[in-house]
């Protein structure tokens, strides 16, 4: 496959974001947020974040279609200049001042194949190469970013192959669509029955308190066989080496784990270091507890090549509950908001595990949880096989890009 190779001060323009107080947020005009380029290879079509802005700024801190938003500065090397390109206009739209603009001045680019090609192992290692040197926060100057040099094929070759990505992309957001209604749908049954007090029979029940006088009062605690952290890597374990992941808060998104290219790695020995800690096997939750406080995870199997952070919490049910039932207990309303208000520090909220183990709550009756159980399992156990689909799509584009953007895999013109 024949390439030309052009540096992207050749190809685009290059500017920084609005910056505002927080006063102007919340209210006025569609915004572009720092977290929204992070996480998204594409621009979302609708942008549900506000900020007030003139006339003047909207023309200056514009969105359009072609454009290039890259994070500029970032904690690691590792997670500096990661991209996030714009497949429409979005009229009104501002971005954010922690991201540079690239705006095409040229007419060589598919923005759709751009968009994954700024995700590559490629266009990655032009980017780690430019941070090597840095001790302290990373940052991307503009002379840096306009001096590198990358690689393009003919246009019709660029969405050839950004067609053939894109059809992995519709796989995983059905993938995640689906999540999303099975999870729904079993945290529903568990609200019925269980705060809204419509379990089978509740009818000829007598309550006290609002709960059914033969359910018992107990804590967290009382229902887990095993409560523990992952490991911090001071001291510890290098991270960057090896080929396995380590997980913390921003790789549990939602309710499932997500091993991507944001996810920092380690080699075998840390794993082992931290799972004599974790002891992670299947079946067991993770909570956050520092920072994002309250996203949970259930683990469908015992984990390989990944263990976690000590900012995440591993719970294990014992012989009184299951996995199921942990798990939807620790999304609910009660125990996040309990983990809310009982988080503490200045700098970064978190909750001690001692306070966590705290939580109190009503266990229902034997006969309630296995009744629950025998109809919550279902949702769960398709929730497991669409995880395992969509862990397939995602490490089989994420295999299948760097081939076809190195012209390793042949596409014909």
């Amino acid at each position: 496959m024949e390439m030309k190779t052009v540096r992207i001060g050749d190809l685009y323009t290059v500017s920084n974001g609005l910056s505002k107080g927080k006063a102007f947020f919340g209210s006025g005009f569609p915004f572009l947020t720092f977290s929204e380029v992070m996480n998204n290879f594409f621009v979302p079509e609708k942008l549900t974040s506000l900020v007030q802005t003139d006339e003047k700024e909207r023309d200056k801190f514009s969105i359009k279609r072609g454009d290039v938003f890259l994070n500029r500065t970032s904690e690691t090397a590792e997670e500096l200049g990661i991209s996030c390109v714009a497949l429409q206009d979005h009229p009104n739209a501002t971005f954010n001042g922690f991201c540079k603009r690239l705006r095409p001045i040229a007419d060589e680019v598919v923005p759709e194949y751009i968009g994954y090609y700024l995700r590559s192992k490629v266009f990655r290692k032009h980017m780690l190469a430019l941070t090597g040197s840095m001790i302290t926060r990373a940052s991307l100057r503009n002379e840096q970013l306009t001096s590198i040099e990358i690689q393009l094929p003919s246009k019709e070759i660029q969405v050839k192959i950004a067609n053939i990505l894109r059809q992995y992309d519709l796989m995983i957001a059905n993938c995640k669509k689906q999540i999303a209604l099975l999870e729904e749908a079993a945290q529903r049954l568990y609200r019925e029955w269980f705060v809204d007090m419509r379990f089978p029979g509740h009818e000829n029940v007598s309550f006290q308190n609002g709960y059914p006088i033969d359910w018992s009062e107990i804590t967290l605690n009382d229902i887990t066989s095993k409560f523990a952290t992952g490991l911090n890597p001071r001291k510890n374990f290098v991270l960057g080496h090896g080929h396995n992941y380590y997980v913390t808060i921003k790789n549990l998104t939602s309710t499932y784990v997500v091993l991507d290219e944001k996810c920092d790695k380690i080699d075998d020995d840390a794993i082992t270091k931290i799972n004599k800690r974790s002891d992670l096997r299947a079946g067991d939750l993770l909570f956050s507890g520092i920072g994002t406080i309250g996203r949970v995870a259930l683990i469908y199997e015992d984990p390989i090549n990944w263990n976690i952070s000590e900012s995440l919490f591993t719970l294990r049910p014992n012989e009184r509950v299951s996995s199921e039932f942990l798990y939807l207990l620790l999304l609910d309303s009660k125990i996040q908001g309990f983990a809310q208000a009982n988080s503490q520090g200045s700098a970064q909220k978190g909750i001690r595990m001692a306070a966590l183990k705290s939580f109190k709550l009503y266990l229902p009756s034997c006969e309630i949880l296995k009744q629950f159980d025998s109809l919550v399992k279902p949702y769960i156990e398709q929730l497991k096989i669409v995880h395992k689909l969509y862990k397939f799509y995602s490490e089989s584009r994420c295999l299948l890009l760097p081939r076809l953007i190195s012209g390793e895999i042949k596409i014909d013109a």
